[in-house]
C-alpha cells in the first residue's frame, strides 16, 4: 500500500506539472491573466496583454483568428468578440511577447489552452501585437479571477455591471442622480466601502450614466438606512484620477478583508450624487446652472441621429467651424460631452464618420487633460493647414435613462421600425396610449419619434385621417445636402428672355404671377444662376416617391422624382418675400464626385435618380427654371435664399445647412450678388441662439412643431 501511495503522489506531481505548463491549476484558476492596453481606445476593445510568470507581455498575431477573439473576450467576461486586428493597431506592447502562432478552436476556456508555440516562445516583434473588439455586453453571473496581477499597477476594474440604486423616496425620480453605488461580480450586486472613495472616483460613475459633474453628497440619511441593510462587499477598492470615461479604465485599489457585516467597520457603502445637465434636469435652476456657465455655447453637435452625438463644431468670430481628429481622443471627446451637459464620451470618432461640416477648420491636434470646462480651453495647434473636412472629428457621449422610450411605441406596422404612433398620456388620473393627430405632421416629427425610441433617422412620415404613421432608417445614417454659396455668387446675371420661349417653364409654375396675364410678345427679367448640391452625408440622398409614382412633364419631357426640390426667394432685408421660384428635381444624379467615388445615378434613359455620397448634382444656369423672376421688382436692397428639401420630404442628418442666403443690389438694370453663406450668418457671440426654438423658425418649422417636439422629448427648450 505504501509503494501504491508513493506512485500515486509522483503520479500526481507530474499531472500538476503538466497542468501548470498549460497554464491551469487543479482548482481551475488560471495562471494567466489577461487585459485589454493600448491606444485610443474604448473599454471593450484593445491590445491583448498577457499576464505570466510576473511579468505582462503581449500576443504576436501569427495566426490569430476570430476564434481566438472570441476565448479572448470570453476570458475578460464579455459575451463574444466582435472582431480582430494584426499589426499593434492599438499600439506597440513592452516586455515579452508571452504567445506567438495561436491555434484556438473558439471553445477552451482560457487563452492558456489555445495550442501555441509555448510561453515565450516567439520570433515576432511588438509591431505584430494583436488587439482585439469584445461585444460590449458582459457575461451574466461571471466571476472575475484575479491572480497575483492585481498587484501590478496596470490592472483595471473588471465588474459584470454597474449602476446607481436610488432609495425607495427617490425611485421614481427622473433621472437618477444620487444613490449607493453598487457593482455586480459574480452574478450578485455588492456595495464598495468608502474608505479612500474619493470626489474623482464620483466623477467617473456620474460621467458613465449621462452627468456632466459631481457634488456632495449628505450621506447622514443613507448611513441610517445602511445600518438597517445587510451589506455585501465588494473585495477592493477604486482608484480613478477622474478623466476616465468608464469604470473599467480606473486602476484596481488595495483588497479589502471580507468580514461580513463587520466589512468596513471605519466607512460605509459609497453614495454618489450626480448634477444633471440643463436638458435633462427637472427645472432649468436644477443642477447645471450651478456647475456649468448657461452662456452662448461656443461648441456645438452636427449631424448625429441621436442625442448626444454628432460632429463637433466651434464658434470663432462669429463664424462656425469644425474640429481636425488628429490626436482626437477620448479625453478630449468627453470634454465636449461634459460642456454640452451630457456625461463622459462612449466613443471619440475621426475620419468624418458623422458627416464632413463646411466652412473652416478652426481647431487641429487637440490635447485635453479631461477636466477642462470647454474644448477651447484645451491646447490646439491652430493651424489646420493639411486638415480637410474628411478628418471632422465628433462624439458619441452617454446620456441620462430618461425613460423616453417608454412614452412612445409604434403599433400596427410590419416590423419594429414602422407604425402608428403612439403616446402614453395621463387621462383621468390613469396612464393611457393614444394616437397624434396628424395635422403638420411631417418628416421633422417624425425625426424626433425615432430619435426618441433610439431608431436612428426617420425615412418616411406618413398622414392619415386622424392618425400618423412613420417608418424609421434604423440607421444612424442619412444624407446631407449642401449648397455651394461660392457658385452661386460667381455666376449670378440678369437675362430678359421673350415670354413666347417660356412656355414650358410658365406651364411648370416657375414665373411669377403676373406672368399669368403677360403679353406672350413681352419679356421677363430673370435672376439665373447655377446650383451645386453636394451630398456630405453617410447616406445616399434618394426621392422618397418610388419611381412609378414620377411625374411626368410631356412639355420638357422629363420625370420630376420630388415636385419641390429647392426654393428659390428674393427677400427684402426685413424678410418679407418679393419674388420667388422653384426647381422640382427633374433630374438628380451625380454631376460630378470626388475622386476614388463612383457615380451611381444618371437620369440618361430615365434612370435612377439620386446624389451618391461624396458627389454633387449641378443644375446649370442655362437651364429652365433655374431662375428667380424679378420682373416686377423694384431697385434695392435684397436677400436672395436658396433652401434645399425645403419640405423636408427626405430625412438629413443636419437641415440647418440646407439654407444660403446672399446680399444682392438691384439697380433696375444690373444685379449684384455678394456675402453668400449657408445656414446663419456670421454674428456676434452674443447674438448667436442655438435652442430648438430657433432651429425650427430658421428653416421654416412652424413654431407648433418646435413645441411638440420640446413636449415629446421632454427637454427644457419652449
Amino acid at each position: 500500500m505504501l509503494r501504491l501511495g508513493a506512485i500515486h503522489y509522483v503520479l500526481s506531481t507530474l499531472l500538476c506539472t503538466w497542468m501548470l505548463c498549460n497554464a491551469q491549476t487543479n482548482s481551475g484558476t488560471p495562471v494567466i491573466q489577461l487585459r485589454l492596453a493600448g491606444e485610443k481606445r474604448k473599454h471593450y476593445e484593445g491590445r491583448v496583454e498577457v499576464f505570466y510568470n510576473g511579468e505582462w507581455g503581449t500576443v504576436c498575431d501569427d495566426d490569430f483568428s476570430i476564434s481566438a477573439a472570441q476565448v479572448v473576450c470570453r476570458e475578460l467576461g464579455f459575451i463574444d468578440a466582435e472582431s480582430w486586428s494584426p499589426s499593434a493597431k492599438y499600439g506597440k506592447g513592452e516586455g515579452h511577447i508571452w504567445l506567438d502562432n495561436v491555434h484556438c478552436t473558439g471553445g477552451e476556456k482560457s487563452l492558456a489552452h489555445c495550442h501555441s508555440n509555448g510561453f515565450g516562445v516567439t520570433d515576432c516583434k511588438h509591431s505584430e501585437d494583436v488587439g482585439v473588439v469584445c461585444n460590449q455586453k458582459r457575461i451574466a453571473g461571471f466571476k472575475f479571477i484575479r491572480n497575483q496581477a492585481i498587484n501590478d499597477e496596470g490592472m483595471t476594474v473588471q465588474v459584470e455591471d454597474v449602476r446607481i440604486r436610488a432609495t425607495y423616496s427617490h425611485r421614481k425620480r427622473i433621472p437618477i442622480t444620487d444613490g449607493f453605488l453598487e457593482v455586480k461580480d459574480g452574478g450578485k450586486w455588492r456595495q464598495i466601502c468608502n474608505e479612500g472613495w474619493t470626489e474623482e472616483n464620483t466623477r467617473v460613475i456620474c460621467g458613465m450614466y449621462g452627468f456632466p459633474g459631481e457634488k456632495r453628497v449628505n450621506t447622514r440619511p443613507y448611513k441610517l438606512l445602511a445600518k438597517r441593510r445587510k451589506k455585501n462587499y465588494w473585495g477592493f477598492s477604486v482608484n480613478c484620477t477622474g478623466n476616465e470615461a468608464d469604470l473599467s479604465d480606473c486602476k484596481l485599489g488595495r483588497e479589502i478583508e471580507l468580514k461580513g457585516n463587520s466589512t468596513c467597520d471605519n466607512g460605509m457603502p459609497v453614495v454618489v450624487s450626480c448634477v444633471p445637465g440643463r436638458a435633462f434636469a427637472p427645472s432649468v435652476s436644477t443642477g447645471f446652472r450651478k456647475a456649468y456657465r448657461v452662456e452662448q455655447p461656443l461648441v456645438r453637435l452636427r449631424g448625429g441621429a441621436m442625442i448626444g452625438e454628432g460632429r463637433v463644431e466651434v464658434l470663432k468670430n462669429g463664424e462656425w467651424g469644425t474640429v481636425c481628429d488628429d490626436n482626437w481622443n477620448i479625453r478630449a471627446a468627453t470634454v465636449v460631452c461634459r460642456e454640452l451637459g451630457f456625461g463622459s464620451a462612449k466613443e471619440a470618432l475621426t475620419g468624418a464618420r458623422l458627416g464632413q461640416g463646411i466652412g473652416p477648420v478652426h481647431m487641429n491636434e487637440v490635447e485635453c487633460s479631461g477636466f477642462e470646462k470647454s474644448l477651447t480651453e484645451c491646447y490646439f495647434n491652430r493651424d489646420a493647414v493639411g486638415c480637410s473636412h474628411e478628418e471632422d472629428a465628433s462624439v458619441r457621449c452617454n446620456i441620462p435613462a430618461m425613460g423616453f422610450h417608454k412614452r412612445l411605441r409604434l403599433a400596427g406596422g410590419r416590423n419594429p421600425y414602422e407604425g402608428r404612433v403612439e403616446v402614453l398620456a395621463e387621462r383621468n388620473g390613469s396612464l393611457v396610449w393614444g394616437t397624434v393627430c396628424s395635422d403638420s405632421w411631417g418628416t421633422m416629427e417624425a425625426m424626433v419619434v425615432c430619435r426618441q425610441l433610439g431608431l436612428g433617422f426617420a425615412s418616411h412620415a406618413f398622414q392619415e385621417v386622424d392618425a400618423l404613421l412613420l417608418e424609421s432608417l434604423a440607421t444612424q445614417a442619412a444624407p446631407d445636402l449642401v449648397l455651394n454659396a461660392q457658385s452661386v455668387e460667381q455666376t449670378t446675371y440678369l437675362e430678359d428672355r421673350p415670354m413666347y420661349v417660356l412656355q414650358c417653364a410658365h406651364e411648370e409654375n416657375c414665373l411669377s404671377s403676373s406672368a399669368d396675364k403677360a403679353d406672350p410678345s413681352s419679356y421677363r427679367r430673370l435672376l439665373r444662376f447655377s446650383s451645386q448640391i453636394h451630398n456630405n452625408g453617410q447616406a445616399d440622398f434618394r426621392p422618397r416617391a418610388a419611381h412609378h409614382s414620377w411625374i411626368w412633364h410631356e412639355c420638357h419631357r422629363h420625370y420630376h422624382s420630388m415636385e419641390v426640390f429647392t426654393h428659390y426667394d428674393l427677400l427684402s432685408l426685413n424678410g418679407t418675400k418679393v419674388a420667388e421660384g422653384h426647381k422640382a428635381s427633374f433630374c438628380l444624379e451625380d454631376t460630378h464626385c470626388e475622386e476614388g467615388i463612383q457615380k451611381r445615378y444618371e437620369c440618361a434613359n430615365f434612370g435612377a435618380q439620386g446624389i451618391t455620397v461624396g458627389c454633387s448634382d449641378t443644375y446649370r444656369h442655362d437651364i429652365d427654371c433655374q431662375w428667380i423672376d424679378i420682373t416686377d421688382l423694384k431697385p434695392g436692397d435684397y436677400i436672395l435664399q436658396v433652401v434645399i428639401n425645403p419640405n423636408y420630404e427626405v430625412a438629413e442628418s443636419d437641415y440647418t445647412n440646407n439654407i444660403m442666403k446672399c446680399r444682392s443690389r438691384y439697380d433696375g438694370q444690373r444685379i449684384w450678388t455678394y456675402n453668400c453663406h449657408i445656414g446663419r450668418p456670421k454674428l456676434d457671440n452674443a447674438d448667436i441662439r442655438t435652442d430648438i426654438r430657433e432651429e425650427y423658425i430658421n428653416t421654416g418649422q412652424p413654431l407648433e412643431g418646435a413645441v411638440l417636439l420640446c413636449i415629446l422629448a421632454e427637454l427644457d427648450c419652449c
